[in-house]
């Protein structure tokens, strides 16, 4: 008996031994095909996941760095909020001072207009001799230097006044021509020589082409030949090459030279045949024969 006993209490025992690792076995099995054939859980990849992650850290990034920046502005601000303020006042003042500025101009530039309006219609002012009719309410003055005379005062004054505006410098001009109208030769050539030495190119050549005049009529031909061909090499729109050279053939003709007087004419009437200068130059050199005489 005792021996059966034991077989079958081992028997027992194996039988137990061989239940649980059959179990065990089964287990283990489940959960390899549960991990080999496991459905993936709804939501991203792992590559999308990283995308995902990647974005957001760059949306924080740029996030941090508009808050640095803006941040590091207002301190900006804050630590020179003295210069800032400065700085806003000066450019408004500059700002100011230039619409100030440009509305006085513009003013002054008015008024000038009007003064040598009133100048020239002086200017301008029929001559009529003493004794002769003359229409109600017409001014007129007796003599050219009576004229000339009353509106050098006016242009003098617009001038003097209103330098700076164009119509103040054209004044200027018209100034030195009635002060040699005058007979005032002193007055004419410094007031000439003033408005030929300014900006103004053609301005400054009709002054240049007057003090020529002046010249001649002071016995100075040759500051006047002078005058003629600087002209006549830096020609205007006022006083065209061809009109110096004119004046300068007009000029060796009253010196008695003929021949330098017909040598210009002879280049102008084969550069401009067409033109003005050429005209009067071929003039010049043929002219028209006289009539008879009772004609």
């Amino acid at each position: 008996m005792p021996h059966f006993a034991r077989v079958a209490d081992f028997e027992a025992i194996q039988a137990r031994a061989s239940r649980t690792s059959i179990t065990a076995l089964i287990d283990l099995k489940f959960c390899a095909v549960t991990s080999r054939y496991q459905i993936p859980q709804r939501g991203t990849s792992k590559k999308e996941e990283q995308d995902k992650v990647d974005q957001q850290t760059k949306q924080a990034l740029k996030h941090d760095q508009f808050v640095d920046t803006t941040q590091h502005g207002l301190e900006w601000a804050s630590e020179n909020r003295r210069s800032v303020i400065a700085t806003s006042a000066i450019a408004l003042a500059a700002i100011l001072v230039v619409v100030g500025g440009f509305l006085i101009y513009n003013s002054r530039a008015n008024q000038a207009s009007v003064a040598f309006g009133a100048a020239m219609q002086a200017y301008q002012t029929p001559l009529a001799a003493p004794g002769q009719p003359v229409p109600a309410g017409v001014k007129t003055y007796a003599s050219p230097t009576e004229r000339a005379k009353a509106a050098n005062d006016l242009f003098m004054g617009v001038a003097d006044k209103y330098g700076m505006t164009p119509d103040g410098k054209v004044a200027r001009y018209f100034g030195g021509l009635t002060y040699m109208e005058e007979g005032q030769n002193g007055p004419a050539e410094s007031t000439l020589k003033q408005v030929a030495g300014g900006w103004n190119g053609d301005l400054a050549a009709l002054a240049k082409l007057s003090l020529a005049q002046l010249y001649r009529q002071t016995g100075r031909d040759s500051q006047a030949v002078d005058i003629y061909n600087e002209l006549t090499a830096k020609p205007t729109t006022t006083v065209p090459s061809g009109l110096a050279q004119l004046q300068l053939a007009e000029l060796y003709e009253a010196q008695g030279k003929p021949e330098l007087a017909k040598k210009i004419y002879a280049q102008l009437k084969d550069k401009d045949a067409k033109g003005a200068a050429g005209t009067l130059a071929a003039q010049k050199l043929n002219p028209a024969p006289a009539g008879p005489a009772g004609q």
